[in-house]
């Protein structure tokens, strides 16, 4: 109940305002009606790794890279496409520190897991390297995972993964927030299954 209090007198002070354009925002999503039906949505994409498909296609569809090589993880949901406004919500969050977008990614990502994924044990953020936490300062696929797990009801575990290795510094070269090559998620799902888990899953904000 205190929580619940919380959001009410949070949603009183401060209503929900557009990130985009600035207009009064839907429900409790800081995003206006308008700007939440311009997001490209990724509709018609492989089950595995959520990378776009043509049309004909009928999903659940394998793309030709799962099927010739299929990547650790069991599926990929990512329910909108690295184009336009997504994009500009996940770099202004990365580079300029804009965490109220964190809310607003997990937020719908959690609208998009609630109605298509199978709730796994726990939440694991993809960890950046150290030295590009130092330069960051924070940890963007985790503050997006706080209010994934908030929402879905779902433990967040943050001290199982180190990563060893800094990738190079790109844009386009994400985690939890944005999927391109797949490579960081397949290493990480293959230790975690060398371990004994049994299914991984990817949650990603969009798909590149």
């Amino acid at each position: 109940m205190g929580n619940n209090w919380s959001d009410i007198i949070q949603h009183y002070l401060f209503p929900p305002t557009c990130i985009l354009c600035g207009n009064d925002g839907l429900g409790t999503l800081d995003l206006c009606a308008p700007c939440l039906q311009r997001l490209a949505r990724n509709t018609l994409c492989c089950y595995r790794c959520a990378a776009q498909l043509e049309p004909p296609a009928t999903p659940p569809m394998l793309c030709g890279q799962c099927l010739a090589t299929p990547p650790a993880f069991d599926e990929t949901y990512a329910p909108y496409l690295y184009q336009s406004e997504i994009r500009h919500l996940i770099l202004a969050l990365k580079f300029g520190a804009h965490y109220k977008n964190a809310r607003l990614l997990g937020l719908l990502l959690a609208e998009h897991l609630q109605q298509t994924a199978q709730r796994p044990e726990l939440i694991l953020p993809v960890p950046l390297h150290k030295a590009r936490y130092r330069e960051r300062g924070f940890n963007q696929a985790l503050e997006i995972a706080k209010t994934v797990a908030k929402q879905l009801q779902i433990p967040l575990v943050l001290d199982t993964c180190i990563r060893q290795r800094d990738t190079p510094h790109q844009t386009a070269l994400t985690a939890d927030d944005v999927m391109t090559t797949g490579s960081t998620a397949h290493e990480l799902a293959a230790l975690l299954k060398q371990a004994g888990v049994s299914r991984v899953d990817v949650w990603a904000c969009a798909r590149a």
